[in-house]
């Protein structure tokens, strides 16, 4: 799917009342929401930057607690994506070399439990194996999965690589808030024909990270974010999460 041209009259076209007055296929949003998946290689197509601002602006529509909108994006291409790149895979192959330097390096906030349990860890470890079984990685290959682990700091391939911060004074709902905008994100992406991964693998890297885009020192790394075109002809985007069935999550109180 080749993404459509922008409309260049951005902000009068993406005006919220007249947005809502509109009426909906529900098929497309439908689409545009199960179609999202994590894509794990993209092609060197470039991304126009007038369609990723208009992914963003799409994107700010999210809800936030009192409209506090505490999300900040730094837009990464070209050189600043390239030595970024290649600051943090040198510091993913050192903790290999070295894994006690994996202490300098810690995220900002416990994105995943100190202590597993069921399901959680089911899903994460059939996750995994699905993953890795896909690319023939098996389970002692540590070279391999130290390569695939790598892929994460090279964006995929994807020419574009977003980071996305939080002000260190808000409170963890504003990173409810954020997670909401990142999945406008990435739904307005597919609506356009272009694919993402959501990566909080970056965390660990915070401190190359965050001087390197310039935030401040009050900013906290949320996540990092591929943006580009999927490459339909590599293996590893045939694989597709599955999901519970909706009688698993939900309970119906009458």
């Amino acid at each position: 799917m080749n993404a459509p041209e922008p409309i260049a009259d951005a902000e009068a076209d993406l005006d919220p009342l007249r947005a809502w007055a509109q009426p909906l296929d529900p098929a497309q949003v439908e689409a545009a929401i199960v179609g999202r998946r994590s894509v794990r290689a993209f092609l060197p197509r470039p991304v126009p930057r007038p369609l990723i601002e208009r992914l963003l602006r799409v994107a700010a529509r999210a809800p936030s607690g009192t409209n506090t909108q505490p999300w900040k994006v730094y837009v990464l291409q070209g050189q600043a994506r390239d030595t970024l790149v290649d600051k943090v895979c040198a510091a993913h192959d050192a903790i290999r070399a070295n894994p006690a330097l994996a202490a300098e390096y810690q995220e900002a906030y416990d994105y995943y439990p100190s202590q597993w349990v069921s399901p959680y860890i089911d899903r994460r470890r059939e996750n995994g194996w699905g993953l890795y079984g896909l690319l023939g990685i098996g389970k002692g290959d540590k070279d391999k999965m130290h390569a695939q682990h790598q892929r994460n700091f090279r964006f995929f391939d994807a020419p574009v690589g977003l980071m996305v911060t939080i002000d260190t004074v808000m409170g963890r709902g504003s990173l409810l808030d954020t997670g909401m905008f990142l999945q406008n994100l990435m739904v307005a992406a597919r609506a356009h024909g272009l694919d993402t991964c959501p990566q909080a693998a970056w965390n660990h890297y915070a401190r190359i990270i965050l001087p390197h885009i310039g935030a401040s020192e009050q900013e906290m790394l949320v996540c990092g974010l591929s943006l580009g075109y999927a490459d339909p002809e590599a293996t590893v985007n045939r694989f597709v999460t599955p999901r519970e069935p909706i009688e698993r999550f939900v309970t119906w109180l009458e």
